[in-house]
């Protein structure tokens, strides 16, 4: 198997590294967070070892970046961080195990070799699109009709959502969860606010209306006017 470790010790780097090889597996290692999401976007590795606390973009946020993205590739955090509210927080972030250093050289193989078990999973589309709007997750850039839109990255992240789900309606809920990883209703408007601002930030070149209310419902995103009701 393909395996990329996320590390920035060069002693636990080189430990992990070894381990692995002995155990017959490919392994690719970074030290930085953000060269990491590039590196698990755009290659195929079969499952990811993520420190939490790397320079860059932290392990925690690298995977969450990534399930946004779309990339499925299973995920082990292999970090000193080992409390039950980090375990949880690693869990409820993307990943698939978490292994507490320092580890067992035996364990570390037979968790990755689990997680390489697992069945295919798809790819990562690096350009979201939906009609003249066109969104890459690599340069976390949004243009439409070929001009460039400026978004905050809560508007991003609510954008993503909306077209990696396009022509499906997605539910308040399902955008509080995924957008501000709240799993509850905080009695706000702050899907609406950011909506309301998304809304007018795609239409400020002009075009036809993109995000749609469905009444009761949610929203959807889809290239053409939405009809009468």
């Amino acid at each position: 198997m393909k395996v990329l470790v996320l590390e920035d010790d060069p002693e636990v780097a080189a430990e992990v590294s070894d381990c692995l090889s002995k155990g017959r597996h490919e392994v690719v290692v970074c030290a930085d967070g953000h060269e990491a999401f590039l590196l698990a976007a755009r290659g195929s590795y079969d499952v990811l070892v993520f420190d939490r606390l790397v320079p860059g973009l932290d392990g925690l946020s690298a995977v969450k970046a990534l399930r946004a993205a779309g990339c499925l590739t299973p995920v082990m955090f292999l970090s000193a961080v080992g409390g039950v509210r980090d375990r949880v927080a690693g869990l409820e972030a993307g990943g698939d195990d978490y292994l507490i250093k320092p580890f067992a050289r035996s364990e570390l193989i037979a968790r990755v070799n689990a997680l390489g078990r697992r069945p295919p999973i798809g790819e990562v589309k690096p350009v979201l699109r939906a009609g003249d709007l066109e969104m890459d997750l690599f340069d976390r850039s949004v243009t439409r009709a070929g001009r460039r839109i400026e978004l905050k990255p809560q508007e991003f992240r609510l954008l993503a959502c909306l077209l990696q789900h396009a022509g499906e309606v997605v539910t308040r809920a399902m955008l509080l969860e995924k957008v501000w990883d709240i799993h509850f209703d905080p009695k706000t408007n702050i899907v609406e606010t950011h909506m309301s601002r998304l809304r007018a930030k795609l239409a400020q070149h002009g075009g036809a209306e993109l995000i749609h209310t469905v009444r009761g419902a949610g929203y959807v995103l889809r290239a053409l006017p939405a009809e009468p009701t």
